[in-house]
């Protein structure tokens, strides 16, 4: 055959289903759909595809011979392999060759953890067997401390210079590695050494030794990731370490099976072709280049949905990439696409939990798959689509059942579904409501998955500063076909694409798209014309020649088929926040590159991202060339074949299907191959074709393009007035508003990321977002940081009390607290409350509401953190009420006012970074503008009584949760009068005083008191806690203990009755100093809380604030410790608990921006308390500092050990220690502010069990 007469084909290696599409030597296109899994038929999907559509096309049979690849073109692969490996565990065994006093790094991550209320803490397991710690070490050169040795200082490419203050010692190493291989049989290594993506030499002495030494893949982090941060760097190289082997065997399997040598390219997760792997960017590639027309320039949402999950992304003529990215919980830090995947699939399993409907996030995989598929799986997504007629038996692939060749299971998924309708009816009754139908069930379980595939859509668009009615939505996917019409119409989205391959469309990307070869290298230089033309200009050209290089001899692209593209990683002194921007305007050559085509398009990207751009210097982080072999094939080539010619259309069968607010109707059943460009199908109708069943509801209409894409219009205006909402409470429709009420909120917390400046915010997530009722109720608050949940009703119930004459709040104001007489945390945590008034309503009729940490407010100490401090203005400015905007005026010379205030007082300074405060403010109020827009739409959607009627109801359904959490507690008491329990526990703070905690329950009503009466008098310090804290604590306990999702609002409180005695450590007068009652209290009122009912054991019990800086400028980190243990879990070993968690700084940012070295940071092993289960064990980190600069160090459990609990040993105190230069040693306590010399060492040993 010559290359023009053989078959090509793209295959998509899915978790459920493995997608094919062929093009034949004549031209034809095949596509099939087969289970990816199939043991009982064949080994492996692709290689039997193959096979299948040559036997038939070509009338000989090979099912069981080789393949001969003379008669194939290419082949083009999307594979799961590597996914599912991770997810199963099945990767290989290697070791993990570290720097020296770093081996726990990786376990550690950044500290936080991925569901704030699972105390269990399930964490994704570590890859690696074994670790070798290699005496080593990298530092950036530091004028005032580093050696003057010229053998030790390197200058790097950039101008920039290095320090090694240690080679590596190869001769133990080598020993090391020996034994590791010889005694515990480990033959792959993975190797991350600090600094090594700026200078690799010392990664690459240790891939000579072990390529010596005879290892079979050896990942080096500087090859692949050459960023900075060192932990998503070494976790991308673990996982290189421990799928790669893996993929390696079944490329081999793969190839064994044709005669001779075949070549294969494989989908990158960046959207190109390569030699190596990924699956769902075959989807983005395809519908980028088939919906988006360059002429019309209408960014378009891809809307992929799965079995098992739906991936979401946008496309606006360009790629977006991202370069960090989380795959079965593992960071990935590699150039992807920027793909958004929910758990919510086809395969999401459907529950009935506390009064609402819950879709996912578990999944029914395909093994056993959804009920339909008769292999005893559960009820899903799927099933209600087959029960309500939206999907098909008859004309559904018929692979299912033991032999493989049955239709779907139409009566089972009914049996489960009436199962499901008596439980949910028994609840309906108890309501006094009225019954639902099956079916009505089953539609309720669709909206409610509807809704949660919106979320990430609106957070993708409209979190970015995009507006989502704009644009066109592309569906695809086995599933997305039957959803399209009813989250375009929940969107706003007039027009919606289904690609003609939709069912089997990231197969058909994989035939479009080009292959790639990128380079990169970290350049951490200042962007300017000096800079640009002497230096990296030439680093773009030495790039370009190696892909060019790659393309021509390992991809056989000529020059003239090779396209390349620049990009610059680009960010403000500062942040970490990078944008990797390419030239602003198209340029043929490097010489022809400027540093202002670089400038202008990071300036534009900001604002639209972040909506502002700042007076600050600009870093190059990384250069990056991408080499892009273009592909012959092009989308327009290729014919759509129709059966019919001409004549009217006429359906070819009718089917009653079940449509919301209608009931069943007579829906009209078309063939894709019968549809013209002239004609229109009017909904209801659904198109079918053999991948895939497209649904037309009632109030669209669909035509084919001139592609013979099928596009669907959604008339908006007709549906929006059929069927008004009514106030009367409707279960499915309550769980749709839960999930609108939460998307306000996150939202909130987006726009907040995305306009602040200061890292706190921006990159330590130390904020929170809400919305509250009229009376400063809580309504919806995004779960960001648990010590601010419900603690700003109490700021918002304090506005709304003083809300009167001159002070009333009206339209256009936005009022900024942080007093903690007034509801606030502590001072550095700045309040912004915004009204919503609605049309001409004489009163605000909700309140949106942030709360973020501002790293410095005044007071004594940099970072507004004393560890001293008696009085409050020690701690920097307090507002109580001040409107910072008025009549829609930023009223910036009162704010500067206040942020100065604390000047006045003794050593006492005003704002240390009054510009970011200023900046963060006005993020803040845009977040709540944001909210007030989003509650606005709401109200507009349903009404302003429906938008009520549900907030009150979602309020209730979190109120009877509570009380059923109570009623089960109350059997575990210590002491039991008729319907009432009793308990009761104690807890010491370092100092001494006593926090004491009895709660009585009345096991009828579900209610309980929390009465904290003989708790210690307020103190002469700062472990003071204002009454919000406690209410917090209490809030985060409840939602742990009823372990599972509900609203977070007001309804959780109101079974609960809280007595704290005024002038108590829970309750301090208006000028008692609190700043650690914030960040330690707080730990100590969870601990009691789960103390006094039994839950788990103690946390390290506070959050080991650590604080350094001088006149130049100052850090602040949290670091974590140990979780409790609990009946059924081992305590997490160093990790954030309770009511914090956010992340760390990594050690490379830190190191190469403040004047400090981490020697060492490590779990403190066997300080968990030892029994059945063992407490987590903490941390150690060592800090050096390398400038004069003044320590303040904040912390707990220095005194008393942290408790046990059912015969579990308590864990260990924790030590903070001062090392002098000479030696000596100085124990800092739990509490101190020190002056420290350049050389001085830091160590702190948390504290758990």
């Amino acid at each position: 055959m010559s290359e023009k007469n053989k078959f090509k084909f793209s295959i998509d290696r899915g978790g459920t289903f493995t997608d094919v599409f062929c093009i034949t030597p004549h031209g034809k296109i095949i596509t099939e759909k087969f289970l990816s899994e199939n043991p009982s038929n064949y080994p492996d999907a692709p290689t039997y595809a193959i096979k299948k559509i040559i036997s038939q096309e070509t009338g000989i049979p090979i099912m069981d011979d080789l393949i001969d690849p003379e008669n194939i073109e290419w082949i083009r692969m999307g594979t799961t392999v590597a996914t599912n490996a991770l997810l199963e565990g099945k990767g290989d065994r290697f070791c993990l060759v570290i720097t020296k006093g770093f081996k726990d790094l990786l376990f550690i991550g950044n500290q936080s953890r991925p569901n704030l209320f699972d105390l269990s803490i399930q964490m994704p397991k570590i890859l690696y067997d074994d670790v070798i710690e290699v005496d080593e070490r990298i530092i950036p050169y530091s004028e005032n401390d580093s050696s003057h040795d010229p053998e030790r200082i390197k200058t790097l490419p950039n101008g920039k210079k290095i320090e090694i203050l240690k080679k590596p010692n190869l001769d133990r190493l080598e020993q090391d590695l020996i034994e590791i291989k010889s005694k515990k049989n480990i033959s792959n290594i993975a190797v991350l050494l600090l600094h090594s993506y700026i200078y690799n030499d010392h990664e690459i002495l240790i891939e000579k030794l072990a390529q010596k030494l005879d290892f079979s893949h050896i990942a080096l982090s500087h090859k692949i990731s050459s960023m900075i941060r060192a932990v998503p760097r070494g976790l991308t190289t673990t996982i290189d370490a421990y799928l790669t082997p893996c993929i390696n065997r079944y490329l081999k399997s793969f190839t064994s099976s044709f005669s001779s040598e075949v070549r294969v390219l494989f989908m990158q997760s960046d959207g190109g072709l390569t030699s190596i792997n990924n699956g769902p960017a075959g989807g983005v590639v395809g519908y980028a280049l088939t919906s988006f027309s360059k002429e019309e320039q209408q960014a378009v949402i891809g809307f992929d949905m799965g079995g098992t999950s739906t991936d979401v992304s946008r496309y606006d003529g360009k790629y977006e990439h991202v370069f960090e990215t989380l795959t079965a919980g593992y960071t990935i830090q590699a150039p992807q696409l920027d793909i958004n995947t929910i758990a919510a699939g086809g395969g999401s399993m459907l529950f009935f939990r506390a009064g609402m409907f819950v879709v996912g996030p578990e999944s029914a995989g395909s093994n056993p798959g959804p009920a339909c598929y008769k292999n005893n799986g559960p009820l899903t997504i799927t099933d209600a689509n087959l029960i309500l007629g939206r999907l098909l038996p008859d004309y559904f692939p018929k692979i299912f059942g033991k032999n493989q060749n049955e239709a779907l299971d139409y009566r089972g998924s009914r049996k489960l579904f009436q199962d499901l309708t008596t439980e949910i009816n028994e609840y309906q009754r108890t309501k006094e409501l009225k019954e639902m139908s099956l079916e009505e069930v089953a539609q309720g379980f669709v909206k409610v998955a509807n809704e949660a595939m919106c979320r990430p859509i609106r957070n993708l668009t409209e979190g970015k500063g995009f507006d989502t009615r704009k644009h066109l939505l592309a569906c695809f996917g086995g599933a997305g076909g039957q959803h399209a019409c009813a989250i375009a119409r929940s969107l706003g989205i007039r027009k919606i694409l289904v690609n003609r391959f939709s069912g089997i469309l990231s197969a058909f990307g994989l035939s479009l798209a080009d292959v790639v070869v990128e380079k990169q290298e970290p350049f951490n230089i200042f962007l300017n014309e000096l800079n640009m033309n002497n230096l990296v200009i030439d680093q773009i050209k030495a790039l370009q020649v190696q892909c060019i290089k790659d393309l021509v001899e390992k991809e056989n692209f000529t020059t003239d088929s090779i396209e390349i593209e620049y990009y610059l990683n680009l960010r403000y002194h500062g942040t970490d926040t990078g944008i990797m921007c390419s030239p602003h305007v198209y340029r043929s050559s490097p010489n022809d590159l400027k540093h202002t085509d670089f400038l202008t398009s990071f300036l534009e990207r900001y604002r639209t991202e972040y909506g502002f751009v700042l007076n600050r210097d600009i870093y190059v982080d990384d250069i990056r060339v991408r080499g892009i072999g273009k592909t012959k094939l092009q989308d327009k080539n290729l014919v759509c074949v129709n059966s019919r010619k001409e004549g009217k259309l006429d359906p070819f069968d009718t089917k009653n299907v079940y449509f919301d607010n209608h009931g069943f109707i007579s829906t009209s059943l078309y063939s894709i191959e019968d549809v013209l460009m002239k004609d229109t199908i009017y909904g209801p109708a659904i198109i079918i074709d053999k991948n895939s069943t497209i649904l037309i509801e009632p109030d669209c209409l669909a035509y084919l393009n001139d592609r013979g894409d099928i596009v669907i219009e959604v008339l908006l205006e007709i549906a929006a007035h059929h069927h008004p909402t009514s106030t009367q409470l409707d279960i499915t429709q309550l769980s749709i508003f839960s999930h609108r009420f939460m998307s306000i909120a996150e939202q909130m917390g987006r726009i907040l990321q995305r306009t602040s400046v200061s890292t706190n915010i921006k990159e330590r997530l130390d904020f929170s977002c809400a919305m509250f009722d009229s009376n400063g109720g809580l309504v919806a608050n995004a779960p960001h940081i648990p010590v601010h949940l419900g603690a700003m009703q109490e700021a918002v119930k304090y506005q709304i009390e003083i809300s009167k004459g001159e002070n009333a709040i009206k339209s256009g104001d936005v009022i900024l607290s942080n007093h903690p007489a007034c509801g606030g945390s502590h001072l550095p945590d700045l309040t912004v409350i915004t009204p919503v008034f609605y049309e001409n309503s004489d009163k605000p009729v909700f309140f949106v509401a942030n709360r973020g940490h501002h790293a410095d407010i005044g007071g004594l100490t940099p970072g507004s953190m004393p560890p001293t401090s008696t009085k409050l203005w020690q701690e920097g400015a307090a507002f109580k009420s001040l409107k910072i905007v008025q009549n829609n005026v930023f009223n910036e010379k009162e704010i500067i006012e206040g942020f100065n205030a604390p000047a006045q007082y003794p050593n006492c300074s005003g704002s240390r970074n009054l510009s970011d405060n200023l900046s963060d403010l006005k993020a803040q109020i845009a977040a709540n503008k944001r909210g007030i827009d989003l509650i606005t739409q709401l109200i507009d959607e349903y009404s302003l009584k429906v938008v009520l009627s549900y907030m009150g109801y979602i309020q209730h359904t979190a109120e009877t949760s509570v009380r059923s959490l109570m009623k089960k507690l109350s059997s575990k008491c210590h002491l039991e009068k008729g319907d009432l329990s009793y308990f009761k526990a104690q807890e010491f703070m370092d100092d001494g005083s006593n926090i004491d905690l009895s709660v009585e329950i009345d096991k009828r009503k579900g209610s309980a008191i929390f009465d904290f009466s003989g708790t210690s008098f307020q103190v002469n310090g700062n472990l003071n806690a204002p009454k919000a804290i406690s209410l917090s604590a209490i809030i985060y306990c409840i939602r742990c203990m009823l372990n599972y999702d509900i609203p977070l609002n007001q309804g959780c409180l109101e079974p609960i009755k809280i007595k704290i005695p005024e002038g108590c450590l829970l309750s301090p007068s208006d000028d008692a100093a609190v700043v650690g009652g914030n960040v330690t209290t707080s730990q100590r009122i969870v601990d009691l809380i789960f103390k006094v009912f039994q839950i788990c054991a103690a946390s390290q019990g506070c959050m080991n604030n650590i604080t350094f800086g001088n006149d130049r400028g100052g850090y602040y980190e949290t670091v974590g410790g140990g979780a409790g243990a609990g009946p059924g879990w081992q305590g997490r070993h160093g990790i954030h608990t309770h009511m914090t968690n956010t992340r760390i700084t990594d050690v490379e940012i830190l190191e190469n921006r403040y004047p400090i070295r981490l020697n060492k940071f490590s779990l403190r092993e066997n300080s968990g308390g030892k029994g059945k289960y063992n407490g987590g064990n903490g941390l150690i980190r060592e800090y050096v500092f390398r400038d004069k600069l003044k320590l303040c160090v904040l912390t707990e459990r220095r005194v008393f050990q942290p408790y046990g609990m059912a015969g579990g040993l308590p864990g260990a105190r924790g030590q903070n220690t001062l090392v002098k230069r000479n030696g000596m040693h100085l124990n800092l306590g739990s509490k101190s502010e020190i002056e420290v010399d350049s050389g001085v060492l830091f160590l702190q040993f948390s504290d758990f069990i």
